[in-house]
């Protein structure tokens, strides 16, 4: 009965976050539309390379010391902590580049602690899962209403601080990136306030869906992950 319970308590809460965040799947459709738009996309390409773009935020930021690395395998962007590096993934044909470049720079100013803790926490939290998927299906061990408790105790420690993370560099990545374009437009003397100006609306309408959505997509991964577990335990 608990296993039943606890599933039916993650689909409410799913469902309760989409209508209370207004989440429209369609909406990711719309930002990739708005992401590949061709007018802003050529406004974008008067900016230097994405390396150049992250240099120079960080030196902005004060932050020079960070690696940074550019590999077109990648498929996502991101700042790793324990080895103080950015990964710019094969962002070049989208206007976001500069946002998004803007985002993983403010991601390596953070506090270093809260960014160790959730990398090594992830981790573990990833171990966890992968091992009471093997615990819970097996029944070893004790029962799986413990594993199952522990789970969700740690989803909710992954969630606060991987979204406090996420969230403070989502919403202060826009105004970093206007601010280096203004100073870039400043020093080279060929992008034009209009031009900048159309960007940053394209930045604020991607992320009025894009930032509610990721703090969906966040907790909808965690509250399946323990639907799961619960359909093993009744296995």
């Amino acid at each position: 009965m608990y296993y039943i319970l606890t599933m039916i308590l993650c689909i409410l809460i799913i469902v309760l976050l989409k209508i209370g965040l207004n989440i429209k799947f369609k909406d990711i459709k719309k930002i990739k539309e708005i992401g590949y738009d061709k007018e802003l996309r050529e406004i974008a390409n008067k900016f230097p390379e994405n390396i150049d773009i992250c240099r120079n935020i960080l030196v902005k930021l004060g932050n020079e010391k960070v690696k940074i690395e550019e590999n077109k395998e990648s498929k996502a962007s991101l700042y790793i902590a324990a080895t103080d590096k950015i990964i710019i993934a094969n962002i070049k044909d989208t206007f976001t580049r500069i946002q998004t470049i803007a985002h993983e720079c403010l991601h390596s100013i953070q506090n270093r602690k809260i960014l160790l803790f959730n990398f090594i926490f992830s981790n573990i939290y990833l171990i966890y899962f992968i091992a009471s998927v093997f615990l819970v299906l097996f029944n070893i061990g004790n029962n799986p209403y413990v594993f199952i408790q522990i789970y969700i105790f740690l989803s909710i420690i992954y969630i606060c601080v991987r979204n406090y993370l996420e969230n403070d560099a989502m919403s202060k990545a826009q105004y970093l990136a206007k601010e280096y374009m203004i100073e870039y437009s400043i020093e080279k003397n060929n992008i034009g306030k209009e031009d900048i100006n159309k960007i940053y609306k394209g930045f604020e309408q991607i992320n009025q869906i894009g930032i509610p959505l990721t703090n969906y997509y966040l907790i909808f991964l965690c509250l399946i992950k323990i639907i799961i577990l619960s359909i093993l335990a009744l296995i």
